[in-house]
Formats: C-alpha cells, sequence, structure tokens
C-alpha cells in the first residue's frame, strides 16, 4: 500500500511539475511584435514573394459565395487539377501552339498551394463590381479593333498597338503587386522618410515619400505614391496615373490606396482598395501575401527588351497577312 501511494505521490508530482512548466512556458513566450529600423519606422525590408498564391483565381468561382478559404477536399481537386494541366502543357506553358519557354521558368508549377479561393476579397462575394456603361463602351470599343486586355488579336499597325507589358515598359500597378506568372519576387528597402520597392517584374522600382508632400502634378505609369504610417501599417496613395497605362480598363482616373503590413516574421499582408467611378459601379479590393523565401529568393534581371522577338515577329506577321490579303483580292478581281 504505501509502494502504492508513493508512485501516486511522485505521479502527482511529476504532473504538477509538467503543468507548471507548460504555464512558465507560456508565459515566457511573448507575442511577436513588428521589428523597428534604427530610426524607428515599422521594419518591412527584405525579399518577398507571392509565389506560393499563383493557383488562386483573381475573382472567386461563384461555387464557393462569400467563402475566402478551400476546404482540404478541395485542394485535392486543386492539385489534381494543375498537376494533370502541367502534364499537358509541359512544352508549351504560355500558350497554344506557340511555345513559351520551359515549364521551370512558371511560378504556377511550384508545389505551394494556397487555401485562398480569390485575390478580390471585396465585395465579400470576390467579384470585381460591375462596370458602368461609359466603361463598357470602351470596352466594346477595344474589342472591336481586336484588342482584348494585354492579349488582343489586332490589328497591329505599330509598337504602340500593344500593351506597356507586352511591349517591356511596365506591368503598372495594382498587377504588379499581385500574383503573376513568374518573377513574383519584391524588395523592399527603406531609409529615414523614404520607403523604395524593387519589382523583378520589368525591374522597375518606386521609391516612396513619407514626410506629407503633396502629390507631384506629374502623371506616371506607375502613379505618383505618397506614404504615411498608421500604426504598423504603410499606407500609400497612389494617383497621377497617365493615360498610356490600362488598368482593367482604368488609365488616368485610377486611383489606389495600398496598405503593407508586417503579420509576421516571415510574412506581409498586402491590400490595395481600387477606385474609379468612370469604370466600376463601387471600389474593391485585393489582398495578397507576400512570404520571405526560405531559400532567401533574390531579385533577378528582367532582361525583357533584349529577347522581345515576339513584338516582332508580331508586327511581321500582321504585315504577311496583309500582303496576303492584297493578293488574294487582286487575284479575285
Amino acid at each position: 500500500m504505501m509502494v502504492r501511494c508513493a508512485r501516486w505521490s511522485a505521479a502527482l508530482v511529476f504532473g504538477l511539475l509538467t503543468v507548471a512548466s507548460v504555464v512558465a512556458l507560456a508565459q515566457s513566450k511573448k507575442p511577436w511584435t513588428v521589428p523597428s529600423t534604427s530610426w524607428g519606422d515599422p521594419d518591412l525590408q527584405g525579399v518577398w514573394s507571392n509565389s506560393h498564391e499563383i493557383n488562386v483565381p483573381f475573382e472567386r468561382p461563384a461555387e464557393f459565395g462569400t467563402r475566402e478559404y478551400l476546404n482540404k477536399d478541395e485542394v485535392g481537386r486543386v492539385l489534381a487539377e494543375r498537376n494533370k494541366n502541367r502534364e499537358d502543357n509541359v512544352d508549351n506553358v504560355g500558350g497554344i501552339g506557340t511555345g513559351a519557354g520551359p515549364g521551370h521558368w512558371y511560378e504556377y508549377w511550384n508545389n505551394n498551394v494556397s487555401l485562398r479561393t480569390s485575390i478580390v476579397v471585396d465585395p465579400p462575394d470576390g467579384k470585381i463590381p460591375p462596370i458602368t456603361p461609359e466603361a463598357k463602351r470602351r470596352d466594346d470599343a477595344r474589342k472591336g479593333l481586336g484588342r482584348q486586355g494585354s492579349w488582343g488579336n489586332g490589328p497591329w499597325n505599330g509598337p504602340e498597338d500593344f500593351s506597356n507589358y507586352e511591349r517591356c515598359i511596365t506591368r503598372a500597378l495594382p498587377d504588379v503587386n499581385l500574383q503573376l506568372f513568374y518573377n513574383n519576387n519584391y524588395q523592399i528597402v527603406q531609409g529615414p522618410g523614404y520607403v523604395a520597392i524593387l519589382y523583378e517584374m520589368i525591374h522597375e522600382s518606386r521609391i516612396i515619400p513619407l514626410d506629407g508632400r503633396p502629390h507631384s502634378p506629374v502623371r506616371q505609369m506607375m502613379g505618383d505614391s505618397r506614404g504615411r504610417w498608421e500604426g504598423q501599417t504603410l499606407v500609400v496613395d497612389v494617383t497621377n496615373f497617365t493615360d498610356k497605362t490600362n488598368f482593367r480598363g482604368s488609365g488616368d482616373t485610377l486611383h489606389l490606396v495600398e496598405r503593407f503590413t508586417r503579420i509576421s516574421p516571415t510574412q506581409i499582408k498586402y491590400e490595395v482598395t481600387v477606385d474609379d467611378p468612370t469604370v466600376w459601379t463601387r471600389s474593391w479590393t485585393a489582398r495578397s501575401f507576400w512570404d520571405k523565401d526560405a531559400q532567401q529568393a533574390q531579385v533577378f534581371e528582367y532582361a525583357c527588351h533584349e529577347g522581345n522577338y515576339g513584338l516582332f515577329n508580331m508586327l511581321s506577321g500582321a504585315r504577311a497577312a496583309e500582303k496576303k490579303a492584297a493578293a488574294e483580292s487582286g487575284k479575285r478581281q
């Protein structure tokens, strides 16, 4: 009996010590706080990537309603569909019958899968709001010319008929901050009164002043950025785009409010509210999460102009098509 009691006593003491250790460990683990720069601003510096979100559709499929995340079964289905698509298109990733570089160029084939159902998070259904009648007229006019978004069908009379992205000029905001086919790395560098962002896609950079100066009247393809800190969040107001930029039908009337929040040692939450009353019936918000790459990724050169033979070839093809049509017309006459 005494032996049994001794065993119980030992077990009780061990259990109490274990509980005490767990409580002490929990109390000693302090909540994570955003690190600061030497001059006191929240530290967002480093190389970040949103490649893990390449599987997330920009707008939410209707089947998910207002749900922001996939369940386990749905994730499995997404992976199966993507793997099948990879097998079917291993030599033909970027286009049908044209080829677009080897598969390892494309972030789409990485093994990471996000549980998110859409990049658009407001409205709650994850859909971009309806466009205005004015915007629809402009959109119909572009389609009448064979120019639908970045990848139209012509006619191509000169380089100016292509998008800035196809011409290796700019991917522009806010597209460049959201998930892309590849080149999804961003490097943030800070200095007193400034934040700079270097983009891997088309090697662009932004310098964002934080000193409260008014917007510049000069219009730019990347717009004019003015930042401020709201607690731990960098808020950037972007306006004064040019009429040469086009984000889903919006150009020089586009207005963005961006929010960069470091939510963990390895992640930044990026949100952008998009507003243009001439294009959409209400403003809307997109969200992306930027991760610090475990392999310490770097920003590589994007030597687009040096290899942009596609633009030359498309213009050559348009001229050849015109000659063929003229010859056939002459034969009929």
